[in-house]
């Protein structure tokens, strides 16, 4: 029996593997207050304070936009299968034109520990929240699009004071959080090499600069990319990782897989078949897509709504997941810092000539993860056993996405506390 008699998503394996192909890109290896998108340009091994203040001007520019919406016709269908329905989109719309407010996640932001840093003559942004408890694990957060550092803002004081959200003292993490390249306060790169084995060999230099000889790394989506990278990588001090999306897929899908291996592989066709159009898009043309959404906060916030409905854990609409002022903080962040071609890049930079698959190989540093269950494919265990022969924990929960973080805030430190136990 073939794959496609077997499978429901009726895509071939072959089909399937070269689908995925474009999908590799995931698995391959003194204060200063600033405005929007103004980058600086900090002297190497220099840390600089941080502090957001978005002009005022850019604010009234983004509500004029709002007000002069000029919407299509109403989609064909009683679904999302043609994407974001037009009564959703407009009350999106008319909740950020009206009711959102900016300044008061402006200054949620400021409350954090905000820092600037030259990386590979990049200047890169990044939160650093220190525990009160002496004797805690640094941990690097990186997060993927369409997110940011938002993902983890709710996940901070779980981290770093753990008993005062039901947590033990010896379970407490100093967080540092950067902004990927091209992403949020973080600088555009202006030249290509940005993938995310460059980015992870950034991330091990902040790491060091920051003082820390001992430390663990966390990722989802194009963070888990990078994690994966730093797994390959081994950078000093760097002792284990923790991922919320496994690359371990294998190279050769079984010839005769178990009902969870099936189901893993009929999620990922399923992304494949379905889904996949805005990653080709960004992967070949991020450029042309950036034009047409740093001119629009419409399609700016639609492009991204859009994934909040497809990969949260939710009933049919993203707000079951997420509040509508959280997709909004997100999303304004994009629209303010006119980071839609250069986060789009990510996807080109990773796509050219990287091998097949949704598998980042064989790594050796201790590695953990945890499986939510609306995430885009549920990796099997087996498989992480297959590629991870130091397989420090694995975790799997009844309710999170995709955004795992920003979803379930307190579920996901609880898990990281679990994986990290260990190694303390």
């Amino acid at each position: 029996m073939n794959g496609i008699q077997r499978h429901p998503s009726h895509l071939s394996r072959r089909y399937l593997l070269r689908m995925m192909a474009g999908a590799s890109a995931l698995a391959a290896v003194g204060g200063e207050t600033i405005a929007a998108a103004a980058p600086l340009a900090p002297t190497p091994s220099k840390v600089t304070p941080f502090r957001v203040s978005i002009p005022q001007a850019a604010l009234n520019d983004l509500k004029r936009r709002l007000v002069a919406t000029r919407w299509p016709e109403r989609e064909t269908v009683d679904d999302w299968s043609q994407g974001v329905p037009l009564a959703k989109a407009q009350a999106l719309i008319a909740y950020w034109r009206d009711h959102h407010d900016w300044r008061k996640f402006e200054a949620r932001l400021n409350a954090f520990p905000q820092f600037r840093t030259q990386l590979d003559g990049l200047g890169i942004h990044f939160l650093h929240v220190k525990s009160p408890h002496p004797d805690a694990l640094p941990i690097l957060l990186s997060h993927g699009w369409p997110g940011s550092i938002v993902e983890f803002l709710k996940l901070i004081g779980p981290l770093t004071e753990p008993t005062r959200y039901g947590g033990r003292a010896e379970d407490a993490f100093h967080v540092v959080i950067p902004s990927l390249p091209g992403f949020g306060f973080s600088d555009k790169p202006a030249e290509t090499g940005w993938d995310v084995a460059r980015i992870a060999k950034a991330w091990g230099v902040l790491m060091q600069r920051l003082g820390y000889t001992k430390w663990v790394a966390q990722g989802g989506d194009w963070g888990s990319g990078v994690t994966h990278a730093l797994g390959h990588l081994r950078p000093d001090g760097l002792v284990a990782a923790h991922v919320n999306w496994p690359l371990v897929f294998p190279e050769k899908l079984p010839e005769d897989p178990t009902p969870e291996e099936k189901a893993a592989i009929d999620a990922a066709g399923r992304f494949m078949n379905e889904q996949y159009g805005y990653f080709k898009e960004q992967a070949t043309r991020p450029q042309t897509i950036g034009y047409a959404l740093a001119d629009s906060p419409v399609g700016q916030a639609l492009w991204i709504y859009e994934k909040f409905q497809a990969w949260t854990d939710n009933k049919g609409n993203p707000e079951d997941a997420l509040s509508m002022d959280e997709m909004l903080d997100n999303i304004t962040l994009y629209w303010l810092t006119n980071t839609a071609a250069s986060s789009a890049r990510i996807y080109w930079q990773n796509s050219q000539g990287k091998p097949s698959g949704f598998s980042a190989g064989r790594i050796e540093l201790p590695m953990a993860a945890t499986i939510f269950p609306h995430e885009l494919y549920r990796a099997p265990r087996r498989w992480a056993e297959a590629m991870w022969p130091h397989l420090l924990y694995w975790g799997e929960v009844d309710k999170g996405g995709h955004f795992a973080a920003f979803e379930q805030p307190a579920l996901f430190a609880d898990e990281l506390r679990k994986a990290f136990r260990t190694i303390r």
